[in-house]
């Protein structure tokens, strides 16, 4: 027998929406594997901790029984997502396509389970497509419906252009969902629309209709702006053990507990039973360094773990960082701050001429390694743990400043 309510209530954690979640509960019910889709589009080589929040969701279906069909979107990557841009997305070449595509496959497995997903590419039935097939998909929409979509909505009005083919993306994707019959389809809240077009096609096709479940946009290191490799406020899957320990030992004592939710393959219980250690006066930063762990093993190793948070603790502990260090936001105008102006304004210095003096005197530290070079500019986006001397530290959070 299934354990409805336990699978639902692990599957709701870190869950934006279920649409509809009756229909779930019926399915996982009736004890057969379901068939669990997420699409990507293969338009950066690299993942990292934000796109993960989607892939943990698979392996929490992978882990009740489910088989995951991992789709990668060689053909729709030709068109380019529309979804959030506010212009029309300049599609990939078949090379770039097809390069990505490889780095992907190769990193989801650091996660998912082999033995129950299977990797597909919607180039296998669209390159089949006709003239004529494209036209009867096509006719299963409208143009109105469409421009329901924020975005395609907003540029409407706005007087910005719409291509034509803009619109079979979400076609096509839900069409994905008809050629593999999804039980289930997974996006981001970005990505909704795209999931129920899936859903109505689906029916117009004759199936039963997909769940769609969503899943949040991870916040980055900053704990503003989604996680990107273009802001900077990222931890890709791919880095270095140390590296990628202390960027998760630099997060806000609240964003940590986001990270859980949607991070974390913990129990929901034991995630719980952390919250109330912290409640009843358990150092935040020894919870942290938890996370840290678990996340540095997942992508690495359990002893890649050990000696990241050894390597932490030789840095940053034993050269006495303080408990009641402050937490500080230093405004960056232009995508940046220099090193003098960071210092001064986060308080370490009483001008950016000392600040100047004291890099050139090699008595300042970011993140435990000294800064050499007085002309540093540092990233908006980024959180970092600034000292001066032994005694003056800040975690400084850089936020870009609005014109």
């Amino acid at each position: 027998m299934v354990d409805v309510d336990g699978a639902l209530a692990e599957l709701r954690r870190g869950t934006e929406e279920i649409l509809v979640e009756s229909e779930l509960r019926e399915r996982l019910a009736a004890g057969r594997s379901l068939r669990i889709k997420a699409g990507f589009d293969p338009t950066a080589p690299d993942l990292h901790l934000g796109h993960t929040v989607l892939i943990n969701k698979l392996r929490q279906f992978q882990d009740l029984g489910h088989e995951v069909l991992f789709l990668i979107g060689d053909f729709t990557g030709m068109i380019g997502d529309p979804s959030g841009k506010s212009a029309t997305r300049k599609p990939l070449t078949e090379e770039e396509v097809a390069a990505n595509a490889q780095t992907y496959r190769e990193q989801v497995f650091r996660i998912l389970d082999p033995e129950r997903t299977r990797v597909v590419f919607n180039s296998t039935w669209m390159s089949r497509f006709s003239a004529t097939d494209m036209i009867q998909l096509s006719a299963r929409y409208t143009v109105a419906r469409m421009l329901e979509r924020d975005d395609f909505h907003n540029r409407y009005h706005g007087g910005q252009p719409i291509a034509v083919h803009e619109f079979l993306y979400p076609l096509i994707q839900g069409y994905d969902s008809v050629e593999l019959k999804a039980d289930v389809e997974l996006g981001g809240t970005d990505q909704k629309f795209n999931l129920l077009v899936g859903r109505h096609l689906q029916h117009a096709y004759g199936q039963p209709s997909q769940v769609v479940m969503t899943v949040p946009i991870l916040e980055g290191l900053d704990g503003v702006q989604k996680m990107s490799k273009s802001l900077n406020n990222y931890v890709g899957i791919k880095e270095p053990a140390d590296e990628m320990f202390g960027k998760l030992m630099s997060v806000s004592d609240d964003l940590m507990w986001r990270y859980f939710e949607l991070l974390s393959l913990r129990p929901g219980a034991e995630v719980d039973a952390l919250r109330a250690e912290a409640a009843a006066g358990r150092n935040p930063r020894d919870i942290k360094v938890l996370l840290a762990e678990e996340l540095v093993e997942r992508f690495h190793d359990r002893d890649a773990a050990v000696r990241a948070r050894q390597t932490f603790e030789d840095r940053f502990r034993r050269g006495a960082l303080p408990e009641d260090m402050p937490d500080v936001d230093v405004p960056a105008r232009g995508g940046s701050v220099p090193i003098a102006t960071l210092l001064r304004l986060a308080g370490l210095v009483g001008s950016s001429s000392d600040g100047q003096r004291m890099v050139k005197q090699g008595a300042v530290r970011i993140d435990g390694e000294r800064v050499e070079d007085a002309g540093l500019t540092i990233a908006a986006g980024s959180v970092h743990v600034v000292q001066v001397g032994k005694r003056r530290f800040a975690r400084v959070t850089i936020v870009e400043e609005k014109a």
